[in-house]
């Protein structure tokens, strides 16, 4: 049997398991930091206490039950030794015939120290945990403290990046000032305080057209958020957001969703290493000076597909339809035949801008906005969840919490810390 590394169980690496683990003659090992895949779509949901994060959730043992030769090793990439064939991992090494990386990326915070430390990112589940406890935990305070600037500072929120996730954030958390904080903390009056939406290019939802672009900006400004475009958030120190036009806004919740960088793949030629450290791939998805490692997903830059000549967009539907096409390659290869170049089939681009209000830009050039559109994007992301209870639980705490306006999840959650004897 041909043994399969794959390290990253995200869209790109989960797809190319399951799509290997019809192979019996293939031995498959996935490796993954967390014992769990999740959808990263829906982790703002999480975030603003809307959804359970066992909705968005599935672990891997779960996954590849009844798939024998499909093995989960829970641990993180320390180092690729190519000329041995092996991957060292913080748990132990791993032998490959046949290496893929599909890690995807992690946030980008620019080299800033005090935004690394003290702002709050949106890349995963514990991300997500650790924002609502702040969102929760910061109005617990704003009801007790006498200090008016203090409450303000509490109240205020920033949010640092104007793409699909920042949208959807202030999105969202406008909507919960609307409908939710009134009834829960009746004595702070005006609700969560001022959202802020800031973004350093001259429109949000920069990758998408023009007309998502205004509509974005339109709900938004009519919902009460603060967009404030070619500005940058040059610091957050003390409480303080400074910005790069010398404006100072007092809040005790940045939220950075302000860039991404590919994680790094130790061990790897540095001339396959380019722009936002992402991997260079030939058609085949194999790494650039290498013979039997490859890279996929948000993780790989690809520039041989005529259509995306610099490099496919980091979304969930190239990392699915990369991760399908090499699993149907490494048999191919294997039995020494041709393997089919990778080709994107764009299906178009969404966003939630607040409820009942989205905007879908079509392949074809067509566009889509308001509650019809909303609709869309809730079948859409319902689709890729892993497991059909999961998309019941998920179809269910939508219904209740869209029509009711008032979801029963703000719960704040702090694991205590056990000390370890050894």
């Amino acid at each position: 049997m041909k043994k399969v590394i794959i390290v990253g169980g995200g869209f790109a690496g989960t797809n190319l398991a399951q799509k290997l683990a019809r192979n019996p003659d293939i031995d498959i090992t996935l490796v993954d930091i967390n014992n769990y895949n999740f959808f990263p779509p829906l982790i703002y949901q999480v975030a603003t206490a809307f959804i359970e994060p066992s909705n968005i959730s599935y672990p891997f043992r779960k996954m590849f039950q009844g798939k024998p030769n499909v093995e989960f090793h829970l641990g993180s990439l320390v180092m690729i030794h190519q000329q041995f064939n092996i991957v060292e991992t913080d748990k132990g090494y791993l032998n490959y015939d046949y290496l893929v990386l599909a890690m995807g990326t992690e946030t980008n915070f620019f080299g800033n120290k005090n935004i690394e430390e003290n702002a709050f990112p949106m890349k995963n589940i514990n991300d997500a945990v650790a924002l609502r406890n702040q969102l929760l935990l910061t109005l617990e305070k704003a009801t007790i403290t006498n200090d008016t600037e203090e409450e303000k500072k509490l109240r205020n929120i920033v949010i640092a990046g104007g793409g699909a996730t920042g949208v959807e954030v202030a999105g969202m958390l406008s909507d919960m000032s609307r409908n939710i904080i009134s009834k829960d903390y009746p004595n702070l009056i005006e609700g969560v305080g001022k959202i802020y939406l800031i973004d350093g290019s001259n429109a949000l939802l920069g990758p998408m057209s023009q007309k998502s672009q205004q509509e974005a900006l339109k709900v938004l400004k009519d919902r009460g958020v603060n967009v404030i475009l070619n500005t940058l958030v040059n610091d957050y120190n003390n409480d303080i957001v400074t910005l790069n036009n010398g404006q100072e806004i007092p809040t005790a919740t940045l939220v950075w969703a302000s860039g991404v960088i590919a994680r790094q793949a130790p061990g790897l030629p540095e001339s396959s290493i380019t722009r936002g450290r992402r991997i260079m791939v030939d058609e085949f998805n194999k790494v650039v000076g290498t013979e039997n490692i490859f890279a996929i997903g948000d993780q790989c830059l690809q520039t041989a597909d005529p259509k995306f000549p610099n490099g496919h967009p980091q979304l969930a539907q190239v990392a699915i339809q990369q991760g399908t096409l090499l699993g149907e390659n490494i048999p191919k290869m294997i039995e020494q035949k041709a393997p089919k170049a990778f080709s994107y089939k764009d299906k178009g681009s969404m966003a939630a801008i607040a409820k009942f209000k989205s905007v879908v830009d079509f392949p074809t050039g067509g566009f889509m906005k308001g509650f019809m559109a909303w609709l869309t994007w809730l079948l859409i992301h319902l689709i890729p969840i892993s497991g059909s209870r999961n998309k019941f639980k998920l179809a269910t705490n939508w219904l209740v919490s869209f029509m009711t306006n008032d979801p029963t999840l703000r719960l704040i959650v702090r694991p205590e810390q056990k000390e370890t004897h050894s």
